[in-house]
């Protein structure tokens, strides 16, 4: 195996070992990698920095940026409350609701900031309705993962895509491109879990 090869698995290890860790912080670790690259000739010192001048980077930061701002600000937590007030005591309504909002929001900010907002407001309804919280928390996962079909922005990987698209010369995605497909995702992804959420009962009650 070529050494330059091992050389980077090897830092690739040892930078998920210490984000797993948490010993370090993330932003730290990233830079310490950047720096091995270009202290051992792997990368150039132009070819290690590129990658802040992309715009999917500034983009992807940009976003976070919005995120942090929603939450700060109390817009995602007062979505949180306003969905509890709609909702009532109606499993069925809360489950669409909440799938919807989840969805709505993740296409423009960090599905995981969301997911996590909603997290306590999940175990709270939960607790009120007296229902198992996983026949909520699985929805909440699904709604976040399918907010990634919702915009161009709505993940990281769907930007690598344009952006690769334009540097080969080949027309890029429009901003709402893969809305429809998102949308209908969204759709049978809130049927599916309106049937399995019995499934799920039993599976949070073996578990408790």
């Amino acid at each position: 195996m070529n050494s330059e090869l091992i050389w980077v698995l090897s830092l690739l290890a040892v930078a998920v070992l210490l984000f797993a860790t948490g010993k370090m912080r993330m932003d730290a670790v990233a830079l310490l990698v950047i720096v091995a690259f270009v202290l051992s000739g792997t990368l150039s010192l132009s070819e290690a920095f590129s990658g802040f001048s992309d715009p999917n980077v500034i983009l992807i930061a940009a976003l976070f940026i919005i995120g942090d701002g929603l939450v700060r600000t109390g817009v995602a937590t007062k979505m949180g409350s306003w969905l509890v007030d709609v909702a009532g005591s109606s499993e069925t309504k809360m489950l669409v609701l909440l799938m919807v909002t989840v969805a709505g929001l993740g296409a423009f900010m960090s599905s995981t900031g969301v997911v996590a907002i909603f997290i306590p407001v999940v175990l709270s309804v939960s607790m009120r309705m007296k229902i198992s919280p996983s026949r909520l928390m699985m929805p909440l996962s699904f709604a976040g993962l399918i907010s990634g079909m919702m915009t161009l922005v709505a993940t990281p990987p769907n930007l690598v895509i344009n952006s690769e698209l334009l540097r080969e010369g080949l027309e890029g995605f429009q901003f709402f491109s893969v809305t429809p497909i998102g949308l209908a995702v969204l759709v049978l992804g809130i049927l599916y879990m309106l049937v399995a959420r019995f499934a799920l009962k039993g599976l949070g009650e073996e578990a408790g």
